[in-house]
């Protein structure tokens, strides 16, 4: 059986449980309630007992807290097909926060998270996401214009920093900002995203048919 690992921040994570017992019985990884739980709903009913799917996003997380537990929560693992969604909170905390990555920081510590999976599980098959924003209740305050010229200008810079490193690497990318951009001129903004970050239903599914995609083309 083959393992196909999701990682990224709160868009991935979506809820997941992070228990692994109950009643003293292991049950299979939790995998929220987004786009990986999509995405491996198709695989078992498309492909049966060929793939394991684990979802080991953690809501929040930047860049750096990715690199931080790239050993435990990815090499260790040994994943067979991994994606990588990140990006929106290296801007987001430091706007709310100060605590920021810059965009020549991400795509540094980015190059080394790549650096050590490659070398570490060269067969992966792997897919980087690019980050995307909309307007939304997370990312506008007509108060703070500020806000929304910030995550505007900034998630942008953190995009193309993922699209040149896909170049320099033996991987896959899809970029994910168009395709919202393309969304949103018929879905209704709730449904594609609750609050310009997070998706809603059609968001999450727009990532899981994308992801699928790729999915059926590198399998």
């Amino acid at each position: 059986m083959k393992n196909v690992l999701f990682q990224g921040d709160s868009i991935t994570d979506c809820s997941r449980d992070r228990s692994d017992w109950v009643n003293n019985t292991r049950r299979p990884p939790r995998l929220g309630t987004g786009y990986p739980l999509l995405v491996a709903s198709r695989l078992a009913l498309d492909f049966p007992g060929e793939y394991s799917v684990e979802n080991r996003g953690i809501s929040g997380n930047r860049i750096v807290d990715l690199y931080a537990r790239i050993k435990v929560d990815l090499i260790n693992l040994r994943p067979d097909f991994l994606s990588i969604l990140i990006g929106v909170n290296d801007v987001w905390h430091e706007i709310d926060h100060q605590n920021g990555v810059s965009a020549k920081k991400f795509e540094s510590v980015y190059r080394l998270i790549l650096d050590e999976i490659t070398a570490e599980l060269p067969a992966c098959k792997i897919l980087l996401m690019t980050p995307y924003i909309l307007p939304g209740s997370a990312t506008v305050n007509e108060e703070k214009p500020e806000r929304w010229e910030y995550f505007r200008t900034e998630v942008p810079l953190r995009a193309e920093a993922v699209k040149r490193i896909s170049r320099d690497y033996p991987v896959s990318l899809i970029e994910t900002q168009p395709l919202f951009d393309e969304a949103q001129k018929h879905v209704d903004p709730i449904d594609l995203l609750v609050d310009g970050v997070h998706p809603g239903p059609a968001g999450h599914e727009l990532l899981a048919r994308h992801y699928m995609d790729w999915f059926r083309s590198v399998r």
